[in-house]
């Protein structure tokens, strides 16, 4: 197993660090648990043998807890028009560690994992890959022609289809680029203290977690658990800003058309940034934060209208925001035993993956968030979700939906928007949509807690 104990901060809550549940970790699965549930109690004598706590979970709490294994549909046509709602399309594994990331693009998907290889896949099978200096490759996004991959020594680096073979991907760069390191490195003021060490101010000291694109505005944003996030600019490689975020690791970093940059953090808090107009150019200025709370904030997602905001914390928990009513809270969904790892959307759809190995789906309403399925499968936690368009299908509500775990494989899914769901979630589905009566910063524990002895 990967460890570098010496490179892992910790969090000041203890056991909750990062978003990764395997780090530092020698034993079984079940220390990995116990790692996110901690957080979800304080009474030792709830633990059951695997480390989770009933009351604690929010699973027991929620109606939608009904688990069902898919397995892959025999006698399917090329397309998926015969493919069952919210199935298994395929698996695929290779032996060189787990998935940390995922990135999807027309028919090509593409993983990182604690190899140095990032692997290209088409058609569920191996197509390409290409390899990097570094391994543990924790954050893939796709802008253009161009690859971006966050790792494990800081760096981030940006690779290039090669136009006479779209077998052959080419390293283009290296952000930060050696001529800006050699040119800062001359000023002393291009030292900061990070992390108990000088380092330069457009390096992040710490692994790259999490990597999100502005195409429109032609920004890059890099998160780390250095505590920091960088703005890089595309189209020269150079490193705009870098702003001091977080009092712990950053596990995740969206951004939006509009301008609003979210953090997600190990110290349990969101923030919102926003990017203003300085005298001497464009500069993100903290908003407000979000979200405070005792356990870590390990993942973010904006749907594909940028209308919510979701939130993936380390108990199991899902909160929302809804973006266009200022930021107004929206309440929580349950559906987890552990830590949720992951969150991607489109525009009506949510997918949340967790570390007790399952996928839930959920269908936004309007306001109201209804669960569709969730789907299992996975031997590991799930650790990175992708989701695209099914081209192959004739409907325009069928998506494909790629799960990478700590098992070392990557499952394809074929959700539908508007799958038949139960009595039982109709009945319930209310329940997602609680709205609180308070100041979220100051009160959320106690309010949070009151939701949860209601249900």
């Amino acid at each position: 197993m990967y460890a570098e104990p010496d490179s892992f901060p910790r969090s000041r809550y203890g056991n909750i660090m990062h978003s990764d549940p395997n780090m530092s970790i020698a034993g079984s699965e079940d220390d990995l648990y116990i790692r996110y549930s901690s957080a979800s109690t304080s009474d030792p004598d709830l633990y059951e043998s695997h480390g989770i706590s009933p009351e604690g979970s929010p699973i027991t709490m929620s109606p939608w807890n009904q688990t069902t294994s898919f397995m892959r549909p025999s006698g399917l046509s090329s397309g998926h028009d015969n493919v069952p709602a919210n199935s298994l399309i395929g698996s695929f594994t290779r032996e060189e560690g787990h998935i940390y990331s995922l990135a999807a693009t027309k028919d090509l998907l593409y993983t990182g994992s604690d190899s140095k290889n990032i692997r290209v896949w088409k058609n569920l099978k191996e197509f390409t890959g290409f390899k990097s200096n570094s391994g543990l490759v924790k954050a893939i996004v796709i802008s253009g022609e161009k690859i971006f991959s966050g790792h494990q020594d800081g760096k981030i680096r940006v690779w290039k289809i090669s136009p006479k073979d779209p077998k052959i991907y080419k390293r283009t760069g290296t952000l930060p680029t050696l001529k800006d390191v050699l040119k800062s490195s001359i000023k002393p003021s291009n030292y900061v203290e990070v992390k108990h060490k000088r380092s330069l101010w457009i390096k992040h000291a710490d692994a790259v977690s999490c990597l999100s694109l502005n195409e429109e505005q032609g920004l890059l944003y890099s998160a780390s658990w250095d505590g920091t996030f960088k703005v890089w600019r595309i189209s020269d490689s150079k490193c705009l800003e870098s702003l001091h975020a977080h009092d712990d690791s950053v596990n995740s970093v969206v951004s939006t058309l509009s301008g609003m940059v979210f953090t997600g953090s190990a110290d349990g808090t969101v923030k919102e940034w926003k990017r203003e107009q300085q005298p001497k150019g464009a500069k993100h200025m903290l908003a407000q934060t979000l979200l405070q709370q005792d356990c870590a904030v390990t993942s973010l997602a904006i749907n594909s209208k940028g209308s919510v905001l979701y939130c993936g914390s380390s108990d199991g928990v899902v909160n929302f925001w809804e973006v266009e009513k200022q930021l107004a809270y929206g309440g929580v969904l349950n559906g987890h035993k552990q830590a949720v790892l992951c969150l991607t959307a489109t525009e009506n759809l949510v997918f949340s993956g967790s570390a007790d190995k399952t996928i839930c789906v959920w269908r936004k309403d309007g306001n109201i968030h209804t669960s569709l399925c969730v789907l299992t499968g996975h031997m590991g936690p799930v650790k990175c979700l992708a989701v695209e368009k099914d081209h192959e299908s004739g409907s325009e509500q069928r998506r494909i939906l790629y799960s990478g775990s700590l098992d070392n494989s990557v499952k394809v899914w074929s959700v539908a928007e508007y799958a038949q769901v139960t009595a039982g979630h109709h009945n319930h589905h209310h329940l997602h949509h609680w709205r609180p009566n308070f100041d979220y910063n100051t009160d959320y524990e106690s309010a949070a807690s009151s939701q949860h002895r209601r249900h």
